[in-house]
């Protein structure tokens, strides 16, 4: 409990500093999980939230205010599964070798301008993606706030078989190695041939050598999906060398087995636990990673999505689809902690025609844009029947938490991060609702979103100039 009269001391105390903003006015939805509050103040000194009430809370006299009245606030939102590196066709490879942080920078940019104050790259070029995250941290570009993974354990670079086999087909070996090194940093498809003591070893090498902030592993394939990549013994190895070295582990799966596997290794997040291939999952399974309260970020798609693959997918994605649908309706109901994910990046616009993507970026209400899918994952969490609070907080707190950053980051709450949104309509009334952004605000600072990305590469045609220094 604070003193009587703590926070107009406080507030009175903070008058003698001019970087105070107060958002007045707005109905506060604080992510926290109850009921909104009309006519809130919010007051914001530096990057951190200073003080939260009601109308009766007093102002600085010094402060700048933001006259919010009538509109919503809520937390910055978050994505738990993006790459910010996704163009990975061969020509793009090449094409932006030595440039893979302004690729990733731009991708940053594109997800702060939409409402993404924080992502989470769970596979890309470890070195560009810490340098772009780094700088963001030290205010020196703006962009979403990156937590980063580096390379999925156990699979390739973009070349390999587990991703684009094909760009092989037109680069040489030593430019895909090269390519393909950028990811793997030694802990690529080799390590399926390994021992567990082997594998344990590779994977304390490789979290020794980087700085990322999670570990990600392939519990089954990528190329290959139905295959099981590693033992449980060797996932015990991982998930207990990530915890070793105080990161959260978590797996990629995309069966049944898998999945279970993984729950059993101890992974403290299961990325598309609702992919299970042509197979529900098993309720032995569902009740498992409910009871232990494991965050599954789940990758919801729209009604409109589904009926487009129904006419142009093949039949067996299309089953896939319509059990991942059935599983993250079982999950909803069970009471899961769903995490929003998108797996997403940027895109050109070209590549609606590219061989390899072609079908899935040009399809209605596609969920691989970054910037955009967000929204669309809001929009089926409200057509798949989930409570419009408990899909808010799948898009905030949930995610803070189980990447275990809550303590500062996930809700609007007295020290943490200024991190939010100000919407113009109320988001439990209506999904479509978050994509009425009338402010956003990362750390205490409105950001410029007319003026983001800075400098577009994939976005824009004005991307065949002397590339600028950047080792990548």
């Amino acid at each position: 409990m604070h003193p009587p009269g703590f926070e107009s001391r406080r507030v009175r105390d903070a008058e003698t500093h001019v970087d105070i903003i107060a958002i007045l006015g707005a109905t506060l939805i604080d992510g926290n999980g109850g009921s909104p509050s009309s006519d809130a103040v919010i007051l914001i000194q530096g990057t951190r939230i200073l003080a939260i009430g009601g109308r009766e809370m007093p102002v600085p006299s010094q402060a700048r205010i933001i006259d919010a009245s009538g509109k919503y606030v809520i937390p910055g939102l978050m994505d738990a599964n993006v790459h910010l590196f996704f163009a990975c066709s061969p020509d793009a490879l090449v094409r932006y070798e030595g440039r893979y942080g302004d690729v990733i920078r731009e991708a940053a940019q594109i997800a702060l301008k939409n409402g993404l104050t924080t992502v989470f790259d769970t596979w890309g070029p470890r070195r560009a993606l810490t340098r772009i995250r780094d700088q963001i941290s030290r205010g020196d570009i703006p962009g979403s706030r990156i937590f980063l993974a580096g390379n999925i354990i156990g699979l390739g670079g973009p070349t390999s078989e587990d991703f684009f086999p094909l760009a092989r087909t037109v680069l040489s070996r030593s430019v895909a190695d090269t390519i393909d090194a950028r990811w793997e940093q030694g802990v690529g498809s080799d390590l399926l041939w390994r021992t567990p003591e082997e594998v344990r070893a590779r994977v304390r090498a490789y979290i020794q050598s980087g700085q990322q902030d999670f570990v990600k592993y392939a519990g089954s394939g990528h190329g290959h999906v139905q295959y099981i990549c590693f033992s449980e013994q060797v996932q015990r190895a991982i998930v207990e060398e990530g915890h070793r070295a105080g990161l959260t582990v978590q797996s990629h799966t995309t069966t049944p087995e898998s999945l279970r596997l993984a729950i059993e290794a101890g992974v403290d997040l299961l990325q598309h636990p609702d992919l299970t291939g042509p197979a529900s999952m098993p309720e032995r399974t569902l009740a498992s990673l409910v009871e232990r309260d494991i965050p599954c970020a789940a990758l919801f798609v729209t009604r409109r999505f589904l009926a487009w693959s129904d006419d142009h997918l093949p039949e067996a994605v299309r089953i896939f689809n319509r059990y991942k649908d059935e599983n993250d309706a079982r999950l909803i109901n069970a009471g899961a902690r769903i995490l929003l994910t998108t797996d997403s990046g940027v895109l050109p616009e070209e590549a609606v025609g590219h061989p390899l993507l072609g079908s899935f970026v040009a399809a209605e209400d596609s969920p691989l844009w970054l910037g955009r899918s967000h929204f669309l994952w809001l929009e089926a969490a409200e057509q798949l029947g989930m409570d419009p609070m408990d899909a808010l907080l799948a898009a905030t707190r949930n995610i803070a938490r189980a990447y275990r950053v809550d303590e500062h980051l996930g809700t609007l709450e007295e020290g943490k991060s200024a991190d939010l949104l100000i919407l113009e309509r109320n988001p439990l009334e209506a999904a479509a609702n978050y994509r009425g952004i009338h402010l956003v605000m990362k750390e205490g600072r409105v950001i410029d979103r007319d003026g983001l990305p800075t400098q577009p590469i994939l976005t824009s045609l004005a991307s065949s100039g002397p590339p600028p220094e950047d080792p990548g």
